[in-house]
C-alpha cells in the first residue's frame, strides 16, 4: 500500500487527512507546533494533529522543517502531501519520496499563490475559485500543475464557508490525482508565470475597513475575514468589528464613513461613490458580537444621524 505523509494545520487538512487515511496507508502527520491561544494561555493543537492522534497516527511537529526533517524522511514515504502546512519545506526533503510531494492549494493557479488564497478571492470580487494539485517546488506554489477543479463563489459564501467547500473539493479531487500519478496518467503543466499573482498572509492594517470604496468593495472585505480574523472599523478609537453586511439599493449624499440609521432600525454606513453599506451583525470593543440594530439601541446612537 502507497506510504504518504500528510504535512497541514488547520482544518482545511482533516476532511483531507481523513481521506488519506481511509485509502492509503498514512505514516505520519506533521503539523505546526502547539500554541498558546487565550488569556488563560491554554496551549492548543492543531485540528490537523487532533484527527491524527484520533487515528493513532505518529504526528510530528518541527519548530523549524528546513533543519529538522530527518525524522520524516526515515518513514520513508512513496509520497508527501501537504494542504496548508504553514511552513517552508527544503527540497531535499520535498524530493526524497518516490513520487516526490504534491500540495493542495486554495486556488487556481497560478493566481493567488501564498498563505491567503482563499481570503483574496473573495475581497477581490472574484465570481469562481477552485483548488489545484501541484508539484512542490523551492519558490513559492510555483510547481507543476496536476489538476484543478474550479468552484463559484456566491455572495452567501464566507472565508469560512470557502474554506470547508475548497477541502472538500480537494479531497476529491486529491483521491484522483494519487492514483492517477502512481499509474502514470498524469503528465504536469507548467504554470503560466506572466499570469501570477499572489496572496499573502493578512496583515493587521488589512483588517481596517476603508469606506471610501464602493459598498460592494467593503462587503467583500468582511466576508473575506470573516470567520478570522474580522474586519472592523473605528469610532473615536474604539474598534468595532463587523462580521455580516450587506450593500443595500440607497443612494446617499453624504461624509464617507458617516453612519446613519435608515427606516429607524437599519443601520447604514455611507461609502465611495454614493454607495451604502448596511451593518447586519457587529461587535464593539469588550463587547458579544450583537445584530446591528441592537448596538444601535445602545453605545452607537451617538454616532448616528
Amino acid at each position: 500500500m502507497l506510504k504518504i505523509v500528510f504535512m497541514g494545520t488547520p482544518m482545511f487538512g482533516v476532511p483531507i487527512l481523513e481521506a488519506l487515511i481511509a485509502k492509503y496507508q498514512v505514516v505520519g502527520v506533521v503539523t505546526q507546533p502547539d500554541h498558546i491561544v487565550g488569556r488563560k494561555k491554554v496551549l492548543q493543537a492543531s485540528p490537523v494533529k487532533l484527527c491524527a492522534m484520533a487515528h493513532n497516527i505518529l504526528v510530528l511537529q518541527p519548530e523549524n522543517i528546513r533543519k529538522d526533517y530527518q525524522d520524516i524522511m526515515a518513514l520513508e514515504p512513496d509520497l508527501i502531501v501537504t494542504a496548508a502546512y504553514g511552513q517552508l519545506v527544503g527540497m531535499k526533503l520535498l524530493n526524497y519520496p518516490k513520487y516526490r510531494s504534491i500540495n493542495v492549494h486554495g486556488s487556481l493557479l497560478p493566481k493567488y499563490r501564498g498563505g491567503a488564497p482563499i481570503q483574496q478571492a473573495i475581497k477581490d470580487g472574484e465570481l469562481e475559485t477552485g483548488v489545484t494539485i501541484m508539484y512542490m517546488e523551492k519558490a513559492m506554489d510555483a510547481g507543476d500543475i496536476l489538476a484543478s477543479a474550479k468552484i463559484p463563489i456566491t455572495d452567501d459564501d464566507t472565508a469560512g464557508s470557502m474554506f470547508s467547500k475548497l477541502s472538500y473539493l480537494g479531497r476529491d479531487l486529491l483521491l484522483k490525482v494519487i492514483d492517477d500519478l502512481v499509474d502514470g496518467k498524469i503528465t504536469p503543466i507548467k504554470q503560466d508565470e506572466s499570469k501570477v499573482s499572489y496572496a499573502y498572509n493578512i496583515t493587521k492594517e488589512e483588517e481596517k475597513l476603508d469606506f471610501s470604496k464602493e459598498a460592494r468593495a467593503v462587503f467583500n472585505h468582511i466576508r473575506a475575514y470573516n470567520p478570522s480574523p474580522i474586519a472592523y472599523f473605528t469610532i473615536n478609537d474604539e474598534v468595532i468589528k463587523v462580521y455580516e453586511a450587506r450593500v443595500i439599493d440607497f443612494y446617499h449624499d453624504m461624509k464617507i464613513g458617516q453612519i446613519f440609521l435608515k427606516d429607524k432600525t437599519r443601520v447604514c454606513v455611507a461609502c465611495g461613490n454614493h454607495t451604502t453599506l448596511e451593518l447586519l451583525v457587529v461587535q464593539p470593543s469588550s463587547k458579544k458580537a450583537m445584530k446591528a440594530s441592537d448596538f444601535a439601541n445602545g453605545a452607537l446612537r451617538k454616532y448616528l444621524i
